[in-house]
C-alpha cells in the first residue's frame, strides 16, 4: 500500500463528508492519478471501519461491474466489491427519500443468502450454490459521491463500489430449484419497462460473481460470513431514478420486488 495512514483517513473522510452533505466531490484520481486498487480498498475499509465504530454492522456484500451493460455505463471492465451495512437495507415496497441520496441509479439483481461462509482461494460457482440457503429478488440503489459519476476504477472502489441501499425481496427459493443463468427480469419505472435482462449477463452466471468475491477476499485474508447476503451485480444497465418514481422488478421465477422514491 503506497498511501500513508493519514492519507487514507483524509480521502475516506472526504467521501464520508460528501455522503453526509449530499454534495459530490471531484474524483480522487484527479489528485491521485495512480490510485491502486489496494489503496482504494484501504480507503473504503477506513470508511466502513468508521461506520462500524458508530454501531453499524455488516449484513451483506456486493459485487459490481459484472455485466457488459454496467461496464459500458461506467467505462470500467473489472469487477469490484463493496460492503452492505445494516442501515443500508430497505424492505420490499419501501420508500426511499431522495434527500438522502446524491445521484442515484437503480439495478435489478439476484441476491444470495449464504448458509455457510466462503473464503478463497479455489471457490467455484458450485461451491457458492452449495453454500447458499436461498436466492431472492433484489434492487440495488447505487449512488456516487463523485461528481457526475466521473469515476475511474480507483474512485469506484474507494467509494465502496457506489453502494447506497439494497431492497430485499420476500421470495426465497433454493438455488437448486431455479435456473439462475436463464432467470429473466423486467425493470419498470412508473409502469413502463425501461430495461430487461437475464442472470447470464452477470459473468455468465450470478454464482460466478460470488465465487470471484470469495476468492478476491481470500487474497486479502478475509471471507464472506455465514448468514450474510451477497448481491452479485446487475442484470440490466443502471437506470437513473428521480423523486416520485415507482420502481418494480418482475422476475420469471423470483417474483416481484419494488421501491418508490419520495
Amino acid at each position: 500500500m503506497s498511501l500513508t495512514h493519514d492519507q487514507l483517513h483524509h480521502f475516506a473522510h472526504a467521501l464520508m463528508d460528501a455522503g453526509e452533505a449530499h454534495m459530490p466531490i471531484s474524483p480522487l484520481t484527479d489528485e491521485l492519478p495512480e490510485l491502486s486498487p489496494e489503496d482504494a480498498y484501504g480507503i473504503a475499509a477506513d470508511i466502513i471501519g468508521h461506520k462500524m465504530g458508530d454501531g453499524r454492522h455488516i449484513v451483506g456484500r456486493k459485487v459490481g461491474v459484472t455485466s457488459e451493460a454496467a461496464q459500458k455505463a461506467l467505462g470500467i471492465d473489472t469487477p469490484s466489491f463493496g460492503i452492505i451495512l445494516d442501515d443500508m437495507t430497505v424492505r420490499d415496497g419501501g420508500r426511499v427519500r431522495m434527500s438522502n441520496l446524491i445521484q442515484p441509479k437503480i439495478e435489478a439483481e439476484i441476491g444470495f443468502r449464504l448458509r455457510e461462509g466462503l473464503k478463497g482461494p479455489g471457490v467455484t460457482a458450485d461451491d457458492v450454490i452449495a453454500a447458499t440457503e436461498y436466492v431472492f429478488p433484489a434492487l440495488e440503489i447505487v449512488d456516487s459521491r463523485i461528481v457526475d459519476w466521473k469515476v475511474k476504477r480507483g474512485d469506484l472502489i474507494a467509494d465502496n463500489t457506489a453502494s447506497a441501499m439494497v431492497v430485499l425481496g420476500n421470495t426465497h427459493i433454493a438455488p437448486g430449484d431455479i435456473d439462475l443463468a436463464a432467470e429473466q427480469v423486467s425493470l419498470t419505472i412508473d409502469g413502463r419497462e425501461i430495461a430487461s435482462g437475464e442472470g447470464s449477463a452477470v459473468l455468465g452466471h450470478p454464482a460466478n460473481a460470488i465465487a470471484w468475491l470469495a476468492n478476491t477476499l481470500g487474497e486479502m485474508g478475509m471471507g464472506i460470513g455465514a448468514g450474510e447476503f451477497v448481491i452479485p451485480g446487475s442484470m440490466v444497465a443502471p437506470q437513473v431514478v428521480r423523486a416520485g418514481n415507482a420502481i418494480t422488478a418482475a422476475y420469471g421465477s423470483l417474483g416481484i420486488v419494488s421501491v418508490s422514491f419520495v
